[in-house]
């Protein structure tokens, strides 16, 4: 992507952000969980139709179960570019999203005030850059001047990104298209574009009449690893730390689900995602899942006396978007080690409330 052409998409998309504020702030005010104690109030979720734990919760209720004095409000969103805008509107407390779109939502222009308070998942084979039949793509070098989808400020950008650079291929040279992964489904189908980097279940779709050129499971053993975290608003935790407890203490039961009883996991994706449980068993298959405890590790999250690596990981991919023009300024580490939520992350990965 050329530099005038990057940044006027950007102030484009900021331009959106100043629209869907101003409506949320006409229609959007008391909405949002109080914390007064009296249980009154929306918890405001944003999840993702991808394979996780989070479908899991959301499937079987567990949150509403251990927060009954809540009314929680799931919304779907497309990517995480579409869940920063409304972060920015101030229309949601939670979310499913990936670290690329965090990386961004945490730098300069956005500045979003949330903090990463999970991590759902490490992107593996889940995700991957897949070349259409017929179109003579072999390889990453073979994408200059052909036409390549993805949804742009996602995970899947950050890794096609990198896998161009990785290939000594300038972007500029590629004809990069913003879709959503339906759309991208759609595309592919009437032939309108050559490639694309997306995630499941839209990769499953079109891995059947393409050939994968390369993974973020490969990406991630290159040293450019992509996650999908759970965010939430800064205001939010300050003011409903117990509700922050309860949501992390329901992921981790659905991360021990996906390790100790697969079978009932994908029943449960299968439903939220519309397809059966062996194809869910599938895709649950192709994503790495920690185990709970493993998040209050030095490699991950860790805890408020030893922040974790994935500061870190969020700085690299903050500075990889800086050289490739996508933000103007990567956060430091230690401001993005603020941005890691812990407390309490050690009681909550070890209880077994509500099991």
């Amino acid at each position: 992507m050329s530099t005038p052409r990057g940044w006027r998409r950007l102030a484009a998309a900021l331009s959106l952000t100043a629209l869907v504020t101003g409506v949320a702030a006409c229609g959007d005010d008391g909405d949002s969980a109080e914390g007064d104690g009296g249980g009154a109030g929306t918890i405001r979720i944003a999840y993702q139709a991808f394979p996780s734990g989070d479908l899991i919760v959301k499937d079987q209720g567990w949150l509403e179960d251990a927060l009954p004095e809540y009314d929680i409000e799931w919304t779907k969103f497309d990517s995480g570019a579409s869940i920063n805008t409304a972060f920015v509107a101030d229309s949601v407390d939670i979310a499913a999203i990936g670290s690329s779109p965090v990386a961004r939502g945490l730098s300069a222009p956005l500045d979003i005030p949330y903090q990463v308070t999970w991590i759902l998942d490490v992107a593996g084979d889940n995700e991957a850059l897949v070349a259409r039949e017929g179109t003579g793509i072999e390889s990453v070098e073979d994408l200059v001047g052909h036409k390549v989808a993805t949804p742009f400020s996602s995970t899947s950008h950050y890794s096609l990104l990198a896998a161009l650079d990785a290939a000594g291929v300038d972007s500029a040279d590629v004809d990069l298209i913003d879709l959503q992964p339906q759309d991208i489904v759609a595309a592919w189908t009437r032939g309108d574009i050559d490639a694309a980097y997306t995630w499941l279940p839209s990769l499953s779709e079109i891995q059947q009449t393409g050939s994968t050129l390369i993974t973020s499971r490969e990406l991630a053993g290159d040293g450019k690893p992509t996650l999908d975290l759970g965010v939430a608003s800064t205001e939010f935790i300050e003011a409903n730390p117990e509700a922050i407890s309860a949501w992390r203490q329901v992921q981790a039961r659905a991360l021990r689900l996906i390790a100790e009883d697969p079978d009932a996991a994908a029943e449960a994706v299968g439903r939220q995602l519309g397809i059966s449980p062996e194809e869910a068993a599938e895709q649950l298959s192709q994503g790495v899942f920690l185990d709970p405890t493993e998040l209050t590790t030095a490699e991950w999250l860790g805890t408020p006396d030893a922040p974790g690596n994935l500061a870190a990981n969020l700085q690299d991919a903050g500075e990889f978007l800086v050289g490739q023009q996508q933000i103007p300024e990567a956060p430091s580490l230690e401001d993005l080690q603020a941005a890691i939520y812990t407390d309490g992350l050690e009681d909550d990965v070890s209880s077994d409330t509500g099991e």
